[in-house]
């Protein structure tokens, strides 16, 4: 699955993780730390939309 920044379009892949913030490739959506923020524009979790 990914999910997209409403706010300004980054995209998270839950198979490529986010290495340069700590996540790990596989780690699932649910899975990300409840603090995490966008890293281009700083918005909660929250903040983001699933995407096919």
């Amino acid at each position: 699955m990914k999910y997209v920044c409403d706010v300004c379009g980054w995209e998270y892949d839950e198979a490529e993780g986010y290495p340069e913030g700590g996540i790990a490739p596989g780690t699932k959506w649910e899975d990300v730390p409840e603090d995490f923020e966008c890293p281009l524009c700083n918005v909660g979790k929250d903040q983001f939309s699933e995407v096919e």
